[in-house]
């Protein structure tokens, strides 16, 4: 019964397989290897973006602060919910290796940014030489309360950034499964609807330390490798990280993983609407969902051995990984049924 995190899964045999038969004999270092190059062509048809450039890193804090240096000068401002992940857990690595540009919160229900909420903090902000210049739009799809952004969602907001100037970033930690619950296309929700960098998280979805930064304009690949190698984020064995991510693309393995995940969430908060006194925070789009429970529930929990963040007056936020089971999933309701 472990719904803490979607870090904890294990990776699938097939992502262990390939990592394995990547250790055989030597490989060009620094992403000069044929796997790098076979997962770029896939990612650009994936995409339907032959000129995508494709950037690996190890973490999804180097892919978000990275991609973030490229369209925010020191003096910038990022936008963002102000509960983005990017605001809340990343130690203020944005501001780090932006080299002092600033994030400014903006507000939203359920984890998103509204227009109302962008438009404000747009034509509210100061363009004179004593403030921060918005100088990015930074969304998370999935919110970090679990609820997903559609491709029309993002276009609209990518619509008003790019009127003021600003560019765009999708961190993309749970990326596959926003995708899974709209049915929508890499595409449609990136690049056709005005993202200009992707941080592609495939940690999260099965993977061992492995993400990607998909550049939608290629004139700004040669700044991100510089950045990234000075940054100490330019891996020398990224065959490694490479073999992983063409096996999670392998027949859409990366989407069926985050298809199932997402069931599980759906089959969690089912089972929590028939509990007396349970009550879902959010929507549930994908696999991750945060909900009020009785202390007494999470007491027989607990004692069960359960693992779930509790985050005080009874809320809780629970995520389901790849490999999470109907099983395990009916074995928390049971506890907190008791």
């Amino acid at each position: 019964m472990f719904f803490a995190s979607d870090n904890a899964a294990p990776c699938p045999p097939a992502i262990m397989d390939a990592l394995v038969r990547a250790n055989e004999g030597f490989a060009k270092s620094y992403g000069a290897d044929a796997h790098m190059a076979r997962l770029r062509d896939t990612i650009r048809t994936l995409f339907d973006a032959p000129e995508a450039e494709v950037h690996l890193v190890t973490t999804g804090t180097a892919a978000n602060a990275l991609s973030l240096a490229l369209y925010t000068p020191p003096y910038g401002a990022v936008l963002c919910h102000r509960h983005a992940h990017i605001a809340e857990d990343e130690c203020g690595a944005p501001e780090f290796f932006t080299a002092g540009a600033k994030l400014q919160l903006v507000d939203g229900v359920d984890g998103k940014i509204s227009a109302d909420g962008l438009i404000a903090a747009l034509e509210g902000a100061d363009r004179s030489v004593h403030a921060v210049q918005p100088s990015c739009l930074s969304l998370t799809n999935v919110s970090e309360a679990g609820t997903v952004y559609t491709p029309a969602e993002i276009a609209a907001l990518a619509k008003l950034a790019k009127s003021h100037g600003l560019g765009v970033h999708l961190d993309g930690a749970r990326f596959a499964n926003a995708l899974a619950t709209t049915g929508a296309t890499p595409a449609d929700m990136t690049w056709r609807a005005g993202v200009d960098v992707l941080s592609l998280g495939g940690t999260k979805n099965g993977l061992m330390a492995a993400e990607a930064v998909v550049l939608f304009n290629p004139a700004k690949s040669w700044e991100l490798e510089l950045r990234r190698k000075r940054a100490g984020h330019l891996t020398s064995k990224m065959r490694y990280v490479a073999a992983q991510m063409e096996a999670w693309f392998e027949g859409g393995r990366w989407l069926d993983m985050a298809a199932h995940a997402n069931a599980m969430a759906a089959r969690l908060a089912a089972g929590l609407h028939a509990i007396e006194g349970a009550e879902l925070l959010y929507p549930v789009d994908a696999n991750m969902l945060f909900a009020r429970l009785p202390d007494a529930a999470h007491a027989r929990a607990k004692a069960a051995g359960a693992q779930y963040h509790e985050m005080g007056d009874g809320t809780c936020r629970l995520v389901c990984a790849w490999c999470t089971t109907d099983a395990h999933v009916d074995a928390l309701l049971a506890t907190f049924r008791g």
